[in-house]
């Protein structure tokens, strides 16, 4: 496999004047970690106006910088027949309905039938751009739709699109306990100082900053669905705020914490949740400018199974009382 390439130029906004170069860049580029980008600014890969960057030097706001980064190709990233849902494609980008249970790319111990297996068995061209062409991610047990570049121009527009929040990303959740109104959280997201594989919202200036909107849908007497909308793309970002406001989300066995129940939830209830395999978390909606034509295009996938039948016994056996 040839040796990929991770190109892209990034405007810094201005509100990250006197930041720190590396911490700034960390934040901004989706699925890429600090120390990554240090790694990437030690071996001269990041660059101001032709000069390599410093980790350390502080942001002045609306500078370009460009980044061309080699990626070591890995043993893991083998083509494999897979059938995918696929809602759109073209020459630039292919849009897909991820199912619960499938891993996006190789990693902890994952090595295969993986998404990104699959999408080298289907193009196989992907394989000289980095991740084969996957530009954000969703968690293994999170279902909907995304979005993949298939030529440099498309990873490049759709990366950029992301850093500046260009990208409209939309989900639809059911949380524990009953919440009346929706609201807005804006906190610093951060690994767990506690279990290195879980995050947590961390002091202001310790994490990545992570905004989360959210309002309700439906009401239960003892559970809420929700639909919501993130400006950012931290690691588990929804799963981690939805627990900083005690509602976790229904079946996250991660931030869900012991499965135990308010008094008055239904034995039906009880046991459809006891029997639910996965976070019930979707990502329903995506909006994006076509990396070519510019043109907005927008995808809806419907809600799947499992979820709607959720739905359907909360409705009938949780009832929100007058």
């Amino acid at each position: 496999m040839a040796v990929s390439i991770f190109e892209a130029q990034i405007t810094l906004p201005e509100s990250a004047h006197g930041e720190r170069m590396d911490k700034t860049l960390a934040a901004l580029l989706e699925g890429r970690t600090r120390s990554t980008v240090q790694q990437w600014i030690e071996k001269g890969y990041i660059t101001h106006q032709g000069t390599p960057v410093i980790g350390k030097q502080k942001v002045l706001g609306g500078e370009t910088i460009e980044i061309l980064a080699e990626l070591a190709p890995s043993l893991s990233d083998l083509p494999q027949s897979m059938a995918l849902e696929i809602l759109y494609e073209d020459d630039s980008v292919l849009v897909l309905n991820k199912p619960a249970g499938l891993v996006v790319h190789p990693g902890s111990g994952i090595e295969s039938g993986t998404l990104l297996n699959g999408l080298l068995h289907h193009i196989p061209s992907l394989q000289d751009l980095p991740r084969a062409g996957i530009v954000h991610r969703l968690d293994k047990d999170t279902s909907g739709v995304m979005v993949i570049a298939k030529t440099a121009l498309a990873h490049q527009s759709l990366i950029q699109q992301f850093s500046e929040h260009g990208i409209e990303k939309q989900y639809q959740a059911i949380v524990k306990g009953p919440m009346i109104a929706g609201g807005t959280l804006e906190t610093d997201i951060d690994r767990s100082p506690h279990h290195r594989t879980k995050m947590s919202v961390a002091p202001k200036g310790y994490g990545k900053p992570a905004v989360t909107h959210y309002r309700v849908a439906t009401r239960f007497e003892h559970y809420t669905h929700l639909k919501i909308q993130i400006e950012t793309g931290r690691t588990h970002q929804i799963r981690v705020h939805m627990l900083h406001i005690h509602h976790p989300i229904v079946g996250d066995t991660v931030y869900g914490g012991r499965l135990n129940f308010t008094t008055g939830v239904s034995e039906q209830v009880r046991n459809a949740i006891r029997a639910t395999s996965r976070q019930m978390l979707h990502a329903s909606h995506l909006g994006f400018d076509h990396p070519e034509t510019g043109e907005r295009l927008v995808f809806d996938v419907p809600l799947p199974q499992d979820f709607l039948d959720l739905l359907a016994l909360l409705k009938t056996h949780d009832p929100l009382k007058a």
